[in-house]
């Protein structure tokens, strides 16, 4: 039996460990910041993550406190002489779990059962973001420790406040950048487009969070009274909403580049509605590939509108209403930037000269890798090799901040992100679950790049 044969045994023979330490992390609700949950799971968790890191062999592992109240767990090994250092990242706090009515079991309770293709997955809230890629970590330090023993440097940043901003971690890795020195830093927390199909995300939008508000009058009006000459604020608002996608769906806001294009993997549009839950009359938006809407272009999304609810509606005419937008921007545009071109459309186009006021509550920077270096080709080979599949390139709707502070404290690193979630996992939403078959082989194709990156 050759080395990564044996690498293969011992991951499997794992799985059983992995299982029950996801189970033990997963029972921890760790959101952070919630006033639901109790900040004593989000600190119970961490000591758990620095207990298990520090069992796998990790050195110095510690909490550390964050400006955000979080805890980060840090740890280092360091390399044998001539070795190099390879930063694992992945995160322990979760979203909220929802409304639990819509689970089919407790979201704090890793439970097994049977996907839509019939194969086991585990469900649970942070199943696969990202407890499930801190269990790959672990799993992964284990078969390279029984199989051959350390033999490159690791340094171990898992973070607390991730879901909440990551404004903790972000801030500590700017003020002490020796954190991230490393020359391959490993972002466990995307995943791959598809069960079994291994994938590193080269490309993360960035965002930018905007709240409007419109407001026509100082008291609202009765609508038989007024109606049809006094300017409705939600009326205004819905009408200044619409200006912000055209009839396709493309996004529309003035001066801002709608017309990119994805070069790498593309995104099926049938796996994409089933991915979606998408009712089957519904059309997809935008002019473009899939991929080049998700990837390769801006898109802004309401996430939150202040209304009179429909229970309690009177029969008037409101003074005043507003919206959350959430705009992510593709790599090379600047989200600062794109959310002044937002919020000037925004002004610009405001019916019935509605006064509008706008505030920009947070902001992340896309990402582009670098792909080119040796770090990445060995990464390449060990995930084929894992997977037993040509390895493809994705990229991501959402935002990870950190990566542009590793990136300013460490610039000779190179970085990858990739992990244990596909388009079944539904991260974020109720049921989430992971394939135990993912954290088997991402796990495995880490153990395969640790020992592969040691000196002969």
């Amino acid at each position: 039996m050759d080395h990564a044969e044996r690498l293969r045994q011992a991951v499997t023979e794992l799985m059983p460990v992995a299982r029950q330490q996801l189970a033990q992390l997963v029972g921890y609700p760790s959101v952070h910041g919630s006033p639901e949950f109790p900040p004593s799971a989000t600190r119970d968790a961490a000591s758990w993550v620095a207990s298990a890191f520090a069992a796998a062999g990790i050195g110095g592992v510690e909490m550390v406190p964050t400006v955000d109240g979080s805890l980060a767990v840090l740890g280092h090994t360091p390399a044998p002489p001539g070795a190099p250092t390879v930063l694992l990242y992945s995160h322990y706090d979760v979203q909220p779990p929802g409304d639990v009515a819509q689970w089919g079991s407790d979201p704090f309770t890793l439970t097994p059962r049977a996907g839509a293709d019939g194969a086991e997955r585990w469900y649970g809230r942070g199943a696969a973001d990202c407890k499930g890629n801190v269990v790959a970590h672990l799993t992964a330090l284990a078969a390279v420790r029984a199989v051959s023993g350390l033999g490159v440097g690791v340094r171990l940043v898992v973070e607390g406040s991730e879901e909440a901003g990551g404004e903790g971690l972000e801030r500590l890795v700017t003020e002490r950048p020796e954190l991230a020195q490393a020359d391959l830093i490993l972002i466990g927390d995307t995943g791959n487009v598809a069960v079994g199909r291994p994938t590193l995300t080269t490309a993360l939008r960035g965002v930018v969070n905007l709240r409007v508000e419109v407001s026509t009058a100082t008291t609202a009006l009765h609508s038989g009274m007024f109606g049809g000459a006094a300017p409705d604020a939600l009326a205004a608002l819905i009408a200044l909403l619409a200006t912000l996608r055209d009839a396709r769906g493309d996004t529309t806001i003035d001066g801002l580049d709608a017309s990119g294009t994805w070069a790498g993997a593309q995104y099926d549009a049938a796996d994409f509605r089933a991915d979606a839950h998408m009712y089957d009359d519904v059309a997809t938006l935008g002019s473009g590939t899939v991929a080049d809407q998700l990837w390769a272009r801006p898109a802004v999304t309401v996430i939150g509108l202040d209304a009179p609810p429909t229970a309690t509606a009177a029969a008037a005419i409101a003074p005043r209403a507003s919206a959350l937008l959430n705009l992510r921007v593709p790599p090379g545009v600047d989200p600062r930037a794109a959310g002044t071109l937002l919020a000037d459309h925004l002004r610009a186009h405001a019916p019935w000269s509605a006064h509008v006021t706008i505030t920009e509550e947070a902001a992340g920077e896309p990402f582009a890798a670098a792909t080119d270096g040796p770090g990445y080709a060995t990464l390449r080979t060990a995930l084929a090799d894992a997977f037993g599949a040509e390895v493809v390139t994705s990229g991501q709707g959402g935002s990870i901040p950190l990566c542009t502070a590793l990136r300013n404290a460490a610039p000779r690193a190179e970085i990858a992100l990739l992990g244990v979630e596909e388009p079944q996992c539904r991260i974020h939403a109720a049921n989430e679950s992971v394939d135990p078959r993912e954290i088997e082989r991402i796990a495995l194709a880490e153990a395969l790049l640790l020992t592969r990156l040691a000196p002969a």
